[in-house]
């Protein structure tokens, strides 16, 4: 209920309260004249109490529209209604049941029609003229005070009190129709009686009704220049007579003192008790009058009134009534309950307060006033080029700290919070320097090789310089260890001029790590993306992940998901940290994520990056790698001059090939730097002012050589094949031994091999057993014996689909007892019909083929257009040839140990002994001298 009307009509529907009502209606508004006129002394207005001054109508009527009455009698020209000039703020003292709303809204339309008046036919008895309205349900006996500003209705309200005759009000369906129609109004309205109507001096209509009975418009006769319907009026069933009637009044006098204690039961739950209306409920003797009454001041929306409105029945609308006043003052109860709470927070907050502000002053007395610190603080919230919406939120959390004691366990915190807000870089960037020769010759002098990232990076530049506010791009270097992903990331913020940041994700199972922890703890911090932008100073530096396939996943949430945020273009430049709560710009960005396997890498999280590959380093590639910087980098880091220390170039190609072998130089720089802390401790011991070191010299530095050729020596006996593989780590080739033994033809496999290795050596044997004719062998070459596969380092799991062909290989040569030849590798897979199918990898197998000496290597027909990522220099030195069956692997693997060469071996020394035995007899027939003859001898 509402505590906003002084107000409230008494008992409307009985004559004895109509008749006290229009009194009161009449007094007040009286003394409204009264007061108006001695407001504005210069003007002239009539009485409120004098009647209507009424003439007969001309014959040709007046400029205004005047609607004739019903009976022909007089019209009451628009010039001649009843007027109040009263000042702009309203209608004063306004009679009970008024309403203090501005219902311009009620009846308003952004333009006023300019609409001719033209004479209208009589109304009939059972028509009426109906305005529509929004926003106000009137009941019954209610007076309310109405502004009009339709054109239509105030047209409608002028011919109502012409014809002398009640308006008919009806609620709008939709409110913000501006001119509805019939079907936009509900049928059941109220009639009313125009009780005063008033001109102000702005020009607007003001009006008051008393409302009067139910009614039902059955249907609408015209819609223009106003809406006259048809109406039916809805009488109130009356009380039964004989025995139930004493029985109805009981009932009903119950019901009235239910309500009436309901509603003064609401009515004390207000904060502020509106007495009038307390008083006017207590003295209504209608019931119908009552609960209509009660219905005015509730606050319930339009459609629940006007459901109580549409309810003629008493009975029921008490019912109606009652169900919604229970409601009502369970939820005043809670919200009286919530208001003594707060009241006591409040007075509890006032009392900190001033004691905050005594001790305020105590310290400025004292001179420890950190006034000056918070100071600091707010202008440099004002430096930080913060977003007008974050700025007011920062300020807001400024100005709880400052109302806020040191000693407060929530002081440090929120301190700490706009520390860090102020510190990031909200619009601080750094200017891209956009020359590409520059940005190629700095990627030059940093790393050697890595054509296709450079190439992309410089790709990147020439867009940023075309378009400069482009997306950036989230590059994914994926590729073994050690072969320069992550210094590769420094070049490329050095060739751009932007600031570089780097973060590890190895490890990382919580996703508050990358979103940051919430504020409701003191120990609450940024997350690592935040706090990454906060040691970059600049809103655009050059961001890299590192170890991204290394994410984890627990109980407190997937980090992968996280990241989704951060590498969407689309999505980073609201990106929210949970410490921040505000959005942080991570769109100018460009990130660089690094990872050693794709595979590992989510899916979703891969979709989101441009994927470039680093693939392992040449033998020819490590040394020029150790030449222009490692060398460099061990002298510099061990004291060392470039005259006190050099490696040639044999030392060097020693350690590569017999000390490290890997896809990247993190070893490599290792051996260098024991070799380089040899020659320091020789120079530092005053043993030797300078050294170069040889190759000799390597063996007593860095001991006997780790990786020797086993190729030969694996290979001396039939069953061993040499295949080749992929790691995370680069490529690498592995041995394949067979052996037989007697049996039951059992196959055992051993090394560590996984599912899909253990598959390949199964479908390898049935492809042997399927051929074993062809190949001339037993028809069941494995009946009694037992074949046992081996690949040697047991320790080290091994798995893949890349197998097939070098296991078939490797177990016809050892039922043919036939030796591959030791300089050829091969991989790829087989299938049961002796089809060699396409693998992965081949660059980096075929550089680690190249790297372990191989000469020959089979590869699978299908992989021929990965031969243009092997680099130039492998391919000069290798064979690589193409298979597309088992058989063509056969005739290869076998092919060296012929007897072609040998034979050809032998006829050239047939025929250099014959040339010789030509010069002797020649030599012969030349001379018999004695001393000639003597010397042969």
């Amino acid at each position: 209920m509402t505590a906003d009307h002084d107000d409230g009509p008494k008992d409307g529907n009985d004559d004895r309260s109509d008749d006290a009502n229009g009194a009161a209606t009449r007094a007040r508004t009286s003394r409204a004249t009264k007061k108006t006129r001695a407001a504005k002394k210069s003007r002239t207005a009539k009485k409120a109490s004098e009647k209507p001054r009424r003439r007969e109508r001309d014959g040709d009527g007046d400029s205004n529209g005047d609607t004739p009455s019903k009976d022909g009698g007089d019209d009451v020209p628009a010039d001649d209604l009843p007027t109040i000039e009263i000042p702009p703020t309203g209608v004063i003292d306004l009679p009970i049941g008024a309403n203090a709303i501005d219902l311009s809204r009620l009846f308003d339309s952004p333009q006023r029609p300019a609409t001719d008046d033209t004479d209208q036919a009589p109304l009939a008895d059972d028509e009426m003229i109906v305005v529509a309205v929004h926003g106000m349900v009137l009941f019954p006996g209610v007076v309310l005070p109405v502004v009009v500003s339709r054109e239509k209705s105030i047209l409608a309200l002028q011919a109502a009190m012409r014809s002398d005759r009640p308006i008919g009000l009806l609620l709008q369906r939709e409110a913000d129709i501006d001119a509805p129609s019939p079907a936009d109004l509900y049928h059941v309205g109220t009639t009313a009686s125009i009780v005063r109507y008033v001109t102000t001096p702005d020009g607007a209509h003001h009006v008051i009704v008393q409302g009067q009975k139910r009614f039902r418009a059955t249907k609408f006769v015209r819609s223009e220049p106003y809406f006259v319907c048809k109406v039916e009026l809805l009488e109130e069933r009356a009380l039964p007579k004989g025995r139930g009637k004493a029985k109805a009044e009981k009932s009903l006098e119950a019901r009235v003192m239910h309500l009436k204690f309901q509603a003064s039961e609401a009515l004390s739950l207000l904060p502020e008790t509106p007495e009038e209306l307390l008083g006017a409920i207590q003295e209504s003797g209608s019931p119908s009058a009552l609960t209509d009454l009660i219905a005015t001041f509730m606050e319930l929306p339009n459609e629940e009134k006007q459901q109580i409105l549409e309810t003629a029945e008493l009975i029921p609308r008490m019912e109606l009534v009652s169900a919604k006043l229970a409601h009502l003052i369970e939820v005043l109860s809670l919200s009286k309950e919530l208001r003594v709470k707060t009241r006591g927070t409040m007075e509890k907050a006032q009392r900190e307060y001033f004691l905050r502000e005594q001790l305020k002053t105590i310290q400025a007395e004292l001179g420890e006033d950190a006034a000056p610190e918070l100071q600091e603080l707010s202008e440099a919230i004002g430096a930080a080029g913060l977003p007008a919406d974050i700025e007011k939120e920062v300020r807001k959390e400024l100005a709880r700290l400052e109302r806020m004691p040191e000693q407060a366990a929530e002081y440090g915190m929120l301190r700490n919070y706009l520390e860090t807000v102020v510190e990031l870089p909200w619009s601080k960037l750094s200017t891209d320097r956009i020359d590409l020769k520059r940005a190629k010759r700095i990627l030059d002098e940093d790393h050697y090789g890595l054509e296709k990232v450079k190439r992309r990076i410089l790709e990147f530049l020439a867009v940023r310089k075309l378009k400069p506010d482009g997306k950036s791009p989230i590059l994914c270097l994926v590729g073994p260890p050690g072969v320069g992903k992550t210094s590769l990331g420094r070049s490329v913020a050095r060739a751009m001029g932007r600031e570089f940041v780097r973060i590890s994700l190895g490890g990382v199972h919580d996703e508050s790590e990358i979103r940051g922890h919430r504020r409701t703890y003191v120990g609450a911090m940024p997350g690592s993306i935040v706090q990454g932008m906060r040691r970059a100073g600049k809103a655009n530096p050059v961001f890299m992940l590192d170890e991204m396939d290394k994410l984890g996943q627990s109980f407190q949430g997937d980090p992968s998901s996280a990241l989704l945020e951060v590498l969407d273009p689309e999505q980073n430049k609201t990106f929210k940290d949970h410490y921040l709560g505000v959005p942080f710009d991570l769109s100018r960005v460009m990130f660089i994520a690094t990872a050693n396997v794709l595979d590992q890498i989510p899916g979703p999280l891969r979709d989101r990056c441009e994927v470039i590959e680093l693939n392992s380093y040449t033998e020819q590639e490590k040394l020029e790698i150790a030449k222009r910087y490692l060398i460099d980098r061990q002298r510099s880091e061990n004291g060392l001059t470039l005259k006190q220390f050099k490696l040639d170039d044999a030392a060097l190609l020693e350690i590569v090939r017999h000390h490290t072998a890997e896809a990247g130089c993190r070893n490599l720089e290792r051996k260098i730097g024991a070799v380089a802390r040899w020659v320091a401790t020789r120079i530092a011991g005053n043993e030797r002012r300078s050294m170069t070191v040889r190759k000799s010299d390597v063996t007593e530095i860095l001991g006997p050589r780790r990786f020797e050729d086993e190729r030969r020596l694996r290979t001396a006996v039939p069953g061993v094949a040499t295949g080749l593989a992929w790691t995370p780590f680069g490529g690498d080739i592995l041995f394949i031994e067979t052996t037989l033994m007697p049996g039951k033809g059992e196959i055992v496999l051993t090394g560590q091999l996984g599912d899909v290795m253990k598959e390949s050596a199964r479908a390898a044997v049935s492809l042997v057993k399927s051929r074993a004719v062809a190949l001339g062998l037993d028809e069941k070459p494995f009946e009694d014996k037992d074949l046992h596969i081996h690949l040697p380092a047991g320790a080290i799991p091994k798995d893949g689909p890349s197998a097939g062909v070098t296991l078939f290989t490797a177990l016809v040569s050892l039922l043919t007892k036939r030796r591959i030849d030791p300089e050829l590798a091969m991989t790829g897979e087989i299938s049961l019909r002796g089809l060699v199918l396409p693998v992965g990898g081949i660059k980096e197998k075929v550089i680690a083929a190249h790297r372990a000496g191989i000469r020959r290597i089979l590869l699978p027909k299908a992989n021929a257009k990965d031969e243009l990522d092997i680099p130039a220099s492998t391919r000069r030195d290798l064979e690589l040839i193409y298979v597309e069956k088992v058989d063509d692997v056969l005739e290869q693997a076998f092919a060296l140990p012929s007897k072609k060469p040998a034979a050809k071996k032998s006829a050239k020394k047939r025929a250099s002994k014959k040339r010789a035995s030509k010069k002797r007899t020649s030599k012969k027939r030349a001379g018999t001298k004695p001393g000639r003859t003597s010397t042969a001898k």
